[in-house]
């Protein structure tokens, strides 16, 4: 009997033991994992014990809040969304699980309050017995251009079974003026206090094709099209000094392509220029003959054209607060005839609208690509700020005789008569001057439309010191200038105006 009491007891003090050093070891090593575990409501619900700060717009507009939830609930306060569809790319969304993406999870620590940079004030608001409140995010998204270019894409892909997005930006800085993605959701839906309503909804978005909660702003990759031929030109300027926006080149109706018995052909298998086998370059780019930058896409070759292809951003991670980007490529082709095909953006060259905002903002800047930021700056409840975001140059995409000419070309494709956006832009009520380029992107890898994918760049005013910059990319779209172009100039007609240059 002594004996088993004994065993007994020397179970019963091991098992202590064993539950001592576990628990030592979950508070000491595993306490930071367990915290962040979906599975633990705890810490949202101690979380939702302070509120969370706002985030707004650059021009004041409250687009993420929390207030009040009531005297009986768990949670203290309720993440609440305004414009929920309209500015979801930007905000993301918060869930009780801990769940975030967007500005969301990139400033969480700022919303929350626990970030560094306010624990001085958190400790002298406990002092003086003030409620704990976390910072306010301000982001560089404009409510009005925003709010159009969300309009803008519903209007054209609603009940299409598509998708598309925009990103506009200004040149000068880098600021994301507007990032809108298309279809959308509701991030309310997914704020929920209720984790069955919140498991109910994701689970619907989740069923949705195409994905609401892919960013096609900045996710979303397709073929840039004719728009690459920025690119192009300016590689093939850089290379040849000599050379200039009136020079002349080969632009036959259909370039012959060595190696192969393929052709290439321009767009409706229309000639390019006057019928004589040659064009100036301005006017090859307004009319965006494929076999003129074809050609010179061979002569160029795809290393350089690689090397220009990534002053504009592209094979580059974009690593942007707030966005999840995915990265645009161009790959060396391994024949002439494919890098002809990759000189008009139609061979495995990849882009997002964000980087078609690129293009045209290097343009706009004279030749400097600035790096693009969505959060501009952080304040605490006393109105001090502790973060901000100061502009950065990306790169120098060109050179300014470069760039000269590259405005040149852009202005002609809205303004001239052979240009793919004269049609549009010759309507253009308001007499915006708007320099761009189009691009009509065949796309048999969208698996979704036989129409090709359309693609627009451009900035304005071209008359006078750019203030936007706007990439626009539409799956299944048809052409650039009659899906694209619109939107675009939408937008920029309505940041202008609500900044007083319009």
């Amino acid at each position: 009997m002594d004996r088993a009491l004994k065993r007994v007891t020397l179970a019963i003090l091991v098992m202590f033991l064993l539950l001592l050093l576990n628990t030592n070891y979950l508070q000491a090593f595993e306490a930071n994992s367990l915290t962040t575990k979906p599975e633990n409501d705890r810490a949202s619900a101690e979380q939702s014990q302070i509120q969370r700060g706002d985030i707004k717009t650059s021009d004041g507009v409250t687009i993420a809040a929390s207030k009040p939830s009531g005297p009986n609930g768990t949670y203290k306060y309720q993440r609440y969304y305004s414009d929920g569809p309209v500015y979801s790319p930007v905000t993301g969304y918060d869930t009780l699980y801990g769940t975030q993406t967007g500005v969301e999870n990139s400033e969480s620590d700022l919303l929350s309050g626990s970030g560094q940079q306010l624990a001085l004030r958190n400790f002298l608001d406990q002092i003086t017995n003030k409620a704990q409140k976390g910072a306010t995010v301000q982001t560089t998204i404009n409510s009005k251009a925003q709010q159009a270019a969300y309009k803008g894409l519903a209007s054209v892909l609603q009940g299409s079974g598509h998708s598309g997005g925009l990103v506009a930006m200004d040149p000068s800085t880098g600021k994301i003026l507007a990032m809108a993605s298309y279809p959308s959701y509701n991030p309310n839906a997914l704020a929920s206090q209720n984790g069955v309503e919140v498991n109910k909804a994701d689970q619907a978005l989740q069923a949705q094709n195409p994905s609401p909660l892919i960013n096609n702003a900045t996710s979303a990759l397709l073929p840039p099209g004719s728009t690459f031929k920025i690119v192009t030109s300016s590689a093939w300027f850089t290379e040849h000094s000599d050379q200039n926006a009136n020079s002349e080149a080969q632009s036959p109706t259909v370039l012959t392509l060595p190696q192969t018995t393929d052709k290439l052909h321009n767009d409706q298998n229309e000639q390019c220029g006057d019928g004589s086998g040659k064009a100036t370059l301005i006017y090859a780019f307004a009319q965006s003959c494929d076999t003129t930058f074809g050609n010179l896409g061979m002569q160029i070759g795809g290393t350089n054209l690689q090397s220009e292809a990534e002053k504009f951003g592209m094979n580059k991670p974009m690593d942007v607060p707030g966005l999840s980007a995915a990265t645009s490529s161009y790959s060396v082709p391994n024949s002439p005839p494919l890098t002809a095909f990759s000189a008009i953006g139609q061979f495995s060259d990849t882009a997002t609208p964000l980087q078609e905002a690129m293009f045209a903002s290097a343009v706009a800047n004279n030749g400097t690509l600035m790096r693009p930021y969505l959060v501009q700056q952080a304040t605490a409840s006393d109105l001090s700020v502790v973060q901000s975001t100061p502009p950065q140059v990306l790169s120098a995409a060109v050179s300014p005789t470069v760039d000269n000419n590259l405005k040149q070309m852009m202005t002609a494709v809205m303004q001239q008569p052979e240009g793919t956006g004269y049609q549009f832009n010759k309507n253009n009520e308001g007499g915006l001057a708007i320099a761009g380029k189009t691009g009509t992107a065949q796309n048999a890898m969208n698996g979704v439309s036989s129409a090709p994918d359309a693609v627009f760049t451009s900035y304005a005013p071209a008359d006078s010191t750019p203030k936007i910059a706007v990439g626009v990319m539409i799956q299944g779209g048809g052409y650039g200038a009659t899906a694209a172009a619109p939107i675009a100039v939408s937008v920029e007609k309505a940041y202008l105006a609500a900044v007083g240059q319009g």
